[in-house]
């Protein structure tokens, strides 16, 4: 599947002088659908969910090629997905564009405690969301995500002007993170696949923010059983519960 954050990938590849090597990876052939190696693919489980929200991802330079980013995960799940490199003293017009686009509501997701408090808001704007899952007039919430490990995530948001009027969506997950594909030092962290749920269930899409959850426990499985050398369980808890929230892509 060619999604926006696919695209990134292979522009990104395009201009590397040398290839990249993810740390503590293998060496094996990967699919390029999912980033798995061919024994473990799981392009077969991709599920699509129509949202009216949409997500906007400011990638840090080799978040793109790592196969363990979950960027590309919400891609797969989250039709209106835009992806977009970040350089301190280069901006994509496009990015540009999108986040003056009149159809979005645009809301940079990123912890409240850095932040000036008149930026903050814990909540959606009441034309940007629909509670009750059903689709209203007026505009469309774009989520603003930074991803990157945290300290990229922290310099890219000092040093991204065209990022400053913004209001800054500042989540409290009341749950820790379950990522277990790199750790983070902050206990309270969560990647950036799991802040995208936490952003779709605040703008009443829960059946995308379960779905994307889901998606990222078979991830995760599928990424572990390849580093260990394991076999795939189709038939675990969590490839059940994809299965249940879209048993269509799923299948």
């Amino acid at each position: 599947m060619i999604h926006a954050v696919s695209r990134l990938r292979a522009g990104r590849l395009a201009r590397s002088a040398k290839p990249f090597l993810a740390r503590g990876g293998s060496n094996a052939l990967r699919c390029q659908g999912c980033r798995l190696i061919a024994s473990h693919c799981m392009c077969a489980l991709r599920p699509t969910v129509a949202t009216r929200a949409g997500m906007c991802l400011i990638m840090g330079d080799t978040e793109p090629l790592k196969p363990s980013n979950t960027g590309w995960l919400i891609a797969d799940v989250v039709p209106d997905t835009a992806a977009f490199g970040w350089a301190r003293t280069v901006v994509d017009p496009a990015l540009l564009a999108m986040l003056a686009d009149p159809q979005w509501q645009p809301y940079l997701v990123f912890p409240g405690e850095f932040v000036a408090p008149e930026r903050v808001v814990t909540r959606l704007q009441p034309d940007a969301c629909a509670a009750d899952g059903a689709p209203r007039a007026g505009k469309r919430a774009l989520f603003v995500l930074l991803d990157a490990t945290w300290p990229e995530a922290r310099k890219m948001f000092r040093k991204s002007p065209y990022l400053d009027h913004l209001p800054v969506l500042s989540l409290q997950p009341e749950q820790l993170s379950r990522y277990r594909l790199r750790r983070s030092r902050r206990d309270n962290h969560v990647c950036t696949s799991e802040v995208a749920a936490l952003c779709l269930e605040l703008a009443g899409e829960p059946l995308a923010a379960q779905t994307l959850e889901a998606y990222l426990d078979v991830f995760t499985h599928h990424y572990l059983q390849a580093r260990n050398q394991l076999p795939v369980d189709l038939e675990n808890t969590v490839h059940l519960r994809l299965r249940a929230l879209c048993p269509a892509s799923a299948a």
